[in-house]
């Protein structure tokens, strides 16, 4: 976060991460949109559109195109910053397999989802388009092996996080379309460096998620 007083309201309310919907010094993690719902005393229906496996597939091609776009991206780029945030575009594109790296280090050792894992920056051997791109590969091919155990199990339980109690169901859909929402950005980072994007996602690939059509927040 870029503004000052934001850091210091977000302290003060005792947030310790974003994004967060706050009303006085109460607040909520707006990880999970049924918690915001919830906390803002809205009557939408927060409920994951698409089944575990219906998410697991999606993700499997969203990743692909990930890896795709990634690779295409002129190394020359990846120390520019982002618009309105202090991240690099290499932090970025790490970051999109960042996300689903940490869901399955949950999955696999049962542990709390925790926000340095899911922040966690790109290490030293990790400089290069191609080198993130293969680290994608790893993610995909990981998270392929994940579903291939988990495909048929009970995804309504709850599961442990750094911002409470959510359903496995609801943290795949995160997952999910946390990381989409990077690949659009990715997508957009090669059209301001003068790239027309292989394929980018298309409506399909974010249909059921829940995502709007605007790929960067304003200000």
């Amino acid at each position: 976060m870029e503004n000052n007083g934001g850091r210091e309201e977000l302290a003060r309310i005792g947030a310790r991460s974003i994004p967060v919907v706050s009303r006085g010094d109460n607040f909520v993690f707006a990880q999970v949109i049924k918690d915001v719902v919830d906390f803002l005393d809205l009557e939408d229906d927060t409920a994951p559109e698409l089944s575990p496996d219906e998410l697991a597939n999606r993700y499997l091609g969203n990743i692909e195109t990930a890896i795709r776009l990634v690779r295409s991206m002129p190394d020359e780029h990846l120390e520019r910053e982002l618009p309105n945030r202090p991240r690099s575009w290499r932090v970025l594109m790490h970051h999109v397999f960042q996300i689903p790296s940490a869901f399955l280090d949950m999955e696999e050792t049962g542990e709390s989802l925790t926000h340095e894992n899911l922040v966690a920056l790109p290490p030293e051997d990790l400089q290069t388009s191609a080198q993130i791109a293969d680290f994608g590969e790893s993610v995909r091919s990981r998270f392929g092996a994940w579903w291939a155990g988990a495909k048929g199990e009970d995804f309504s339980g709850q599961v442990p996080t750094y911002f409470g109690g959510t359903t496995r169901h609801e943290m795949l859909e995160r997952t999910v379309w946390h990381s989409t929402q990077h690949v659009r950005q990715i997508a957009s980072l090669l059209e301001q460096a003068g790239i027309t994007p292989d394929h980018p996602l298309t409506k399909a690939d974010i249909q059921g998620l829940p995502l709007t059509d605007v790929v960067w927040d304003e200000g």
